[in-house]
């Protein structure tokens, strides 16, 4: 169940990717996060005191916080890379940062999954870099300062992955209200500081507040995933996001994937059945 639920989170992520970044055409992709994040919190706050059995205690809010905290910062680092650098250099430093560190830190904290499972786990940061574009056009380059911002997204990702895996087990959606009751005021810092030009259509806001239920939507099947396995594989399976985003991107805008994100997707698959034999 925990990968299946790992799986889940982990194609909703990538639906969520693939409609923000067809929204931030039409609009600020800050402006588009902003819209998401403002809807979501709005819906949460009307649907979790509802839904939730118990109250929420102070360490499950400042878990989720500090995820929405990292998931914010991840989004602007991200977006600012890939505006201004090689995807076939970021996407991969991203991709992998963010299944290594819940990695680093499940093996830290204790886990130990077998030897068939990590065999899993490593193919499926490989698959990762792959099908993010690690073998790219080789005369792109990508300045130093600039991969760094993608190692800080990636970084971020991962904290993500590790801060959902700390709340309880009965605390229920508490920890998403909290992520968005701190990732929102910081992503209107942002707009505040940087001021970006244009607005947003009728369209693309609808757009936006589905990107926003897609990624609540994908958080909540990983808090379900982390309370039923382990970091180690958990976290990883759901890195292997982009894999939905790259085949929505070969459907509907007819973008071709190269011998590579074919391979990528192909270990991908021997990957998950791996870790699930190997649990």
């Amino acid at each position: 169940m925990a990968i299946l639920l790992a799986l889940a989170a982990a194609v909703v992520y990538g639906v969520s990717d693939y409609a923000g970044g067809r929204a931030s055409r039409r609009a600020s992709p800050l402006v588009v996060s902003l819209v998401a994040e403002s809807s979501i919190l709005v819906l949460l706050l009307l649907i979790v005191p509802a839904t939730s059995a118990s109250n929420p205690t102070g360490s499950d809010l400042a878990w989720g916080a500090a995820a929405g905290a990292a998931g914010a910062i991840g989004i602007i680092a991200l977006y600012h890379a890939l505006a201004n650098g090689a995807m076939t250099v970021v996407a991969p430093i991203t991709g992998v940062v963010s299944a290594v560190v819940p990695v680093g830190v499940g093996l830290a904290m204790g886990e130990r999954p077998s030897a068939l499972a990590l065999v899993g786990v490593a193919m499926a940061i490989v698959s990762v870099a792959l099908i993010g574009g690690l073998v790219g056009v080789p005369n792109v380059r990508t300045p130093v300062s600039l991969a760094m911002v993608a190692l800080l997204s990636g970084a971020s990702f991962g904290l993500l992955f590790v801060f959902y895996d700390q709340p309880g087990g009965d605390s229920g959606m508490w920890p998403l209200l909290g992520a968005r009751l701190a990732s929102g005021p910081i992503l209107a810092i942002m707009y505040v500081a940087s001021r970006p030009h244009g607005g947003i259509d009728r369209r693309t806001a609808l757009v936006a507040v589905i990107v926003g239920v897609l990624g609540t939507s994908a958080n909540l099947f990983y808090l379900l995933a982390a309370r039923r396995g382990l970091l180690t594989i958990v976290a990883v399976v759901v890195a292997m996001y982009p894999a939905s985003t790259v085949l929505l991107a070969t459907v509907f805008d007819g973008e071709r994937m190269r011998r590579p994100q074919l391979i990528g997707l192909a270990i991908a698959g021997l990957a998950l059945v791996l870790v699930t034999i190997g649990r």
